[in-house]
């Protein structure tokens, strides 16, 4: 590894004047598609390209993909290391936390069996259930749906108790329930982890919601979660189409094995190439050392900002809303009286994304606008107050 690489691992690198290069060389790219950047205050999605990746993370992929090497190897050695800094016993790299859940539920039905690995999602001679707490049902169980089982919804520890049986294959976890659910989750993590031990079920925690910060992980595995997958290309800001499945070692084997590059398996679609394996690898080093107090306090910083001058404005009432239950993450929402403004909250969401820069921010309930400050580089809340004041004097 180049000694510069080495440098940016160990967080010595000017990354500030690294991340600046990198803005000028992206937006010409972009200028030629004539597409216009986007400053992100509605968080890490997918839609909008999650996160910005670290500039060492580019380099070190780019590395990568000069010289051929056995992907076998390197998924070993790469997840040596993941699994040392998630404190599970194993660990691999996945096209993001949807090819960690599918790939963690195929590693559950088939094992590392070549018949029923290549018979998925026939699962005929397989287990065919998996359980899920009816409240954590979301898009991103369909990765447990496409293994062909079918999904078992409970409520109580009683309905889990019942429901988990000879043909349960693993139950599915949603980590960091969020504030705006309408109810706390009814089965708490550790009396699930109880009654699938006793049923011999694995537990299956989907935590891309749990970042930052990174001592999440580390404590999941600790309380003895099966399979923990995770999301690269958001907080962690590694590349955008990777993800992490880490856990025991015998299910993220059967994992690796029904997964690309094996060509008779399910996931083979989840191609991970050298490049994402590096780069995620990269990514999970820094991240996991970073100083999240640090970050936070920016964070903090950046949204006072934002009430502050919010406020300035005449008719506007701008506030935090609560964090997550676990995480901290810095969300501003600011309302006003429509008619007074002659402004809707629809017409200057619009209009912020029209404008120059293009801002993106996330309705809010039941009106008004959500900043939500994670990951902005520093300045951009004065860019947003300037905006927002200006699309509130336009009356239109």
């Amino acid at each position: 590894m180049e000694r510069r690489t080495i440098f940016q691992l160990a967080g010595l690198w000017p990354f500030s004047l690294a991340g600046a290069a990198a803005k000028k060389s992206s937006a010409g790219i972009y200028a030629q598609l004539g597409i216009r950047p986007i400053i992100n205050f509605t968080g890490t999605h997918t839609t909008i390209g999650a996160s910005k990746v670290w500039e060492e993370v580019h380099e070190g992929m780019a590395e990568a993909s000069r010289d051929y090497v056995e992907l076998e190897d390197l998924q070993q050695k790469v997840g040596e290391r993941l699994a040392k800094l998630c404190g599970t016993e194993s660990a691999m790299v996945t096209s993001g936390a949807a090819g960690a859940i599918a790939l963690g539920t195929y590693a559950a039905l088939a094992g590392t069996d070549q018949a029923k690995i290549r018979r998925l999602p026939d699962l005929t001679g397989m287990k065919t259930e998996a359980v899920i707490q009816k409240a954590h049902r979301n898009g991103y169980d369909h990765a447990v749906r496409g293994a062909g089982v079918r999904i078992i919804e409970v409520e109580t520890r009683e309905q889990l108790d019942r429901a988990l049986n000879p043909q349960t294959a693993i139950m599915y976890y949603l980590g960091g329930t969020s504030h705006d659910w309408e109810t706390e989750t009814p089965i708490p993590l550790d009396a699930c982890l109880e009654s699938c031990r006793k049923a011999g079920v694995p537990v299956l925690v989907d935590a891309a919601n749990m970042l930052p910060p990174w001592g999440n992980i580390p404590k999941l595995a600790a309380q003895g979660v099966d399979l923990i997958a995770l999301s690269g290309g958001k907080h962690m800001r590694g590349p955008q189409c990777s993800g992490i499945l880490a856990g025991r070692k015998d299910l993220v084997r059967a994992a690796w094995l029904n997964s690309s590059p094996h060509s008779d398996s399910q996931g083979r679609p989840m191609k991970v190439g050298r490049e994402e394996v590096v780069g995620i690898w990269m990514a999970a080093e820094k991240y996991s050392k970073l100083d999240f107090d640090a970050i936070d306090r920016q964070c903090s910083e950046q949204a006072g900002y934002l009430i502050r001058e919010f406020t300035k404005i005449k008719g506007v009432k701008a506030e935090k809303t609560p964090f997550d239950r676990t995480r901290r993450v810095h969300r501003v929402h600011v309302s006003w009286d429509e008619a007074a403004l002659g402004v809707t909250a629809s017409a200057a969401n619009k209009q912020l994304k029209a404008g120059e820069p293009r801002i993106f921010v996330a309705g809010a309930k039941p009106q008004g606008l959500e900043f939500t400050v994670f990951m902005n580089e520093p300045g951009d809340e004065k860019v947003a107050a300037r905006r927002l004041r200006e699309v509130l004097s336009s009356k239109s």
